[in-house]
């Protein structure tokens, strides 16, 4: 732990935290814009987060702890990543936890956490979507691991600072075929993760088709503004992890208050711009059938092997 890392620890944390529900609220604004409607503005999601704030949290009868602690520990779990990660500074607050593992695993355990509270609740549909949940998470956590260990393979190490620091000294790696092909494949794990199109529908209102929506049925007030909020800070993330690891320029690597400010407008301007790409996506995709979903992620992992291969053959002495 060092100054530099608990300075941008702290900067990111309240990034992400308070630019969460504007990135969603920019995606659903471009993508009102390209549909030819006035849209609700950008600021409409911290609208409705402070509206659900002030409503009394209703538990449905007969759950249990879980499905009370779920809200939390998604969020919570998401806030940890977000301290630790390399976003605006390439040194991290708790430089153990920014381990690839450690990072993939407390995604992984918010996501469980939801799962299990859409179980708990005892419905059709919050046991549906957690069944149609752990089917995507088995076959994306695989992804994402290998995706992103493709990129540690020359560098000799899983930390993401480390990684990161790493492409900044060698910029070619950016355009090389590992970071390409482990650049794809974290694409798709990030559409299959946070339930975007073509896998899922977050504006949906069909039960039949919903995935992440379905777990949260049951939730109201507080735990449903804790839910979705938790929602836009994993996406906040995860276009931060895909715009850090492969396009790192602008990072701070000193904790000089002029390159701490470049440090943030990078970050908030690379993560605003996948979105925007992202929002741009799904005006013009159709979401897929669900049995035709495991052939995609089966598609990015393959992907990801491919970037590991690679990886391991230039890293070899010619």
């Amino acid at each position: 732990m060092n100054a530099l890392g608990v300075i941008g620890g702290i900067l990111q944390c309240l990034l992400v935290i308070g630019g969460a529900p504007l990135l969603i609220g920019m995606m659903r604004q471009v993508r009102a814009r390209l549909e030819g409607r006035a849209g609700a503005g950008i600021g409409q999601p911290w609208r409705d987060l402070r509206k659900l704030l002030r409503k009394e949290s209703i538990a449905p009868h007969g759950t249990g702890e879980v499905f009370r602690v779920a809200p939390l520990l998604l969020v919570s779990t998401t806030a940890v990543v977000a301290l630790v990660a390399p976003f605006v500074t390439t040194a991290s607050a708790v430089s153990p936890v920014a381990d690839l593992f450690a990072v993939v695993a407390l995604l992984a355990l918010g996501t469980v956490a939801l799962a299990l509270a859409g179980l708990d609740t005892g419905t059709a549909f919050g046991g549906m979507g957690a069944s149609r949940e752990m089917t995507i998470i088995a076959l994306v956590e695989p992804t994402l691991l290998v995706s992103i260990f493709a990129l540690s393979v020359r560098v000799g190490s899983t930390d993401l600072g480390a990684i990161v620091t790493s492409a900044l000294h060698d910029p070619a790696r950016v355009i090389s075929p590992v970071s390409l092909l482990a650049a794809v494949a974290l694409g798709v794990v990030i559409i299959a993760e946070t339930g975007r199109l073509p896998v899922d529908n977050p504006s949906t209102h069909l039960e039949l088709t919903m995935v992440h929506e379905a777990m949260t049925l049951e939730f109201a007030g507080r735990d449903l503004a804790l839910v979705e909020w938790a929602s836009a800070m994993r996406l906040t993330v995860f276009l931060g992890l895909l715009a850090n690891l492969f396009v790192p320029w602008g990072i701070a690597t000193s904790a000089a208050p002029l390159a701490l400010l470049v440090g943030v407008a990078a970050f908030v301007a690379k993560v605003a711009l996948l979105g925007g790409l992202l929002a741009v996506g799904e005006v013009f995709a159709a979401k897929l059938r669900l049995f035709r979903v495991p052939e995609l992620l089966a598609g990015s992992f393959l992907l990801a092997l491919l970037a590991v291969a690679a990886s391991f053959f230039l890293a070899q002495p010619h």
